[in-house]
């Protein structure tokens, strides 16, 4: 195989579409103008190789049809980063990540498996490893456990490493974190390649039985060390669980505890005012605090006696695809489940709420609108847009019904039928009045578009120019010629199908 073809087969995903970003200019504010939609399309090899050769950077969906994945990737966006650090980390809990350096300077953390696995079980593990890296809240992919396919939904796709691979940013690291070149980014890959069962079985525990049954937080803490700079925090947040699990000596194992966690341990006189904030019944888990946030995994911890339970937390949701129809549809995970939404159902919080009632069995806590509207501006300004035909936008079905207006057996036989609402064709151009028109699409159902629009539209066919002119028409019941305002298009090739009197005669259903 040559590295084409490695390169695809390590990135083999969705067969129904890939990703494309385009870069724009850099603005005032620092940031640089991108714009990410899915092709519904295959990612060739072809592809591949523009992407390898710098001349167009594409992305993989890692979820397929069938809601199975071959490789998952952790998108971590913090920074400062120390890729090299996140390398050796891997190397010590025995994670099989490849990690790797994204476009924007963050880290891509990829996992590979030989063989085809759920999507679900992947992001549990995914989830699991982020936590006791320390990442915990980054971008999972795939960001859902199933997609509705049948509806049109892809997944969501992840830039690719080793664009212009011959002087890229986006390059990998091995365990020692030092640069690879892409051949040898492949050979790693074909190394660390693993399977569920050895994922399965890596199992990150404490040496010792003391501290059995700890929330996933601080075991991470116990098991990876707590950041300089936030023992006070974190050891705040330890003597909350060991009041709920020692309600009688919890002081004696927080004193303990702080000697054997923290390097170096507390001051005595800090360790006894945490006690004493402790103690007062309104405090509570720290959850969205440093460092517990980084390593915190939420639905492990709910699952646990001394975890937070079953709190009114607002679902974890991100991934975002936006159906460019008309009306335009939204796929959003919620939890790791994949919701169909309406714009309505996206803008109020209410009928989000119901929507998730009726779709996945879930009932989320109601946002302050302020709240919500913030939320889904941060959702839209990452979100993926998904290009249809034009057949199922409003243009693309109003330009099929004038086709249809326009060569049907309606067509007048003379000009003056156009009083009748019917089309009349001469040197290439079909004229019709907007009475006519509309009077058709009605008939056909059509009222999306108001007289104006209509208008604009017919100015797009006829090249940006004048869409309407004066015809003179004789009136039948005067004798006198009027000019009446009539609107054209170029003319439409005649698709009418013209079926031989002996074909029918022969064709009768009974």
């Amino acid at each position: 195989m040559d590295i084409v073809d490695r390169f695809a087969a390590a990135f083999e995903g969705s067969d129904a579409a890939h990703g494309q970003t385009t870069i724009g200019q850099q603005r005032r504010n620092g940031k640089t103008e991108a714009k990410s939609f899915i092709v519904k399309q295959p990612l060739t090899k072809e592809l591949i190789a523009q992407h390898i050769n710098g001349e167009k950077g594409v992305g993989s969906i890692p979820i397929n049809d069938k809601n199975m994945c071959k490789f998952g990737v952790l998108d971590i966006d913090k920074y400062p980063i120390d890729h090299a650090e996140i390398a050796k980390k891997c190397k010590q809990l025995k994670i099989p990540f490849v990690v790797c350096r994204s476009k924007s300077g963050g880290a891509h953390l990829y996992l590979f498996t030989k063989e085809w696995i759920r999507a679900v079980d992947m992001r549990d593990c995914l989830t699991e490893f982020s936590a006791v890296l320390g990442f915990s809240g980054c971008e999972i992919f795939p960001k859902q456990d199933q997609i509705l396919a049948d509806r049109g939904d892809v997944g969501n796709f992840i830039n690719l490493p080793y664009f212009d691979s011959e002087n890229t940013v986006r390059y990998a690291f091995d365990d020692k974190g030092e640069e690879l070149e892409l051949i040898d980014f492949l050979k790693v890959i074909e190394k660390k390649r693993t399977t569920l069962d050895a994922l399965n079985a890596l199992k990150f525990e404490t040496k010792s039985d003391e501290f059995d049954g700890l929330i996933p937080c601080i075991k991470n803490l116990v098991l990876m060390g707590i950041p300089q700079g936030m023992r006070n925090n974190a050891m705040f947040h330890t003597g909350v669980f060991l009041r709920k699990k020692y309600p009688d000596d919890w002081k004696k194992k927080l004193e303990s505890w702080n000697q054997k966690i923290c390097k170096p341990p507390m001051p005595a006189d800090e360790v006894v005012t945490l006690q004493k904030s402790i103690e007062k019944d309104k405090y509570g888990y720290k959850c969205k605090e440093e460092p517990m946030s980084s390593y915190c995994n939420r639905d492990q911890c709910r699952t646990m006696e001394h975890g937070v339970g079953g709190s009114a937390a607002a679902p974890s949701m991100g991934g975002l695809t936006i159906l460019k129809s008309d009306p335009r549809l939204y796929f959003l995970d919620v939890n790791g489940q994949r919701l169909e939404l309406s714009t309505e159902q996206l803008q109020m919080p209410l009928q989000f709420q119901r929507a998730c009632m009726e779709q996945i069995d879930f009932m989320p806590p109601t946002m302050k609108p302020a709240d919500w509207q913030q939320l889904v501006n941060n959702l839209m300004s990452t979100a993926t847009a998904i290009e249809v035909p034009k057949e199922l936008t409003t243009t693309g079905q109003f330009e099929e019904l004038l086709e249809i207006y326009c060569t049907s057996r309606i067509r007048a036989r003379a000009p003056e039928e156009l009083r009748l609402g019917k089309p009349w064709t001469e040197n290439d151009l079909t004229f019709f009045t907007m009475k006519g028109l509309q009077e058709f699409l009605r008939s056909r159902n059509f009222v999306q578009l108001n007289r104006p629009q209509i208008q604009e539209r017919l100015k797009i066919l006829n090249n940006g120019g004048d869409c309407n002119t004066y015809y003179k028409l004789k009136d039948d019941k005067t004798g006198r010629w009027q000019n009446v305002r009539v609107w054209f298009v170029p003319e439409f090739d005649d698709n009418e199908v013209h079926i031989p009197k002996k074909e029918i005669e022969n064709d009768i259903p009974f």
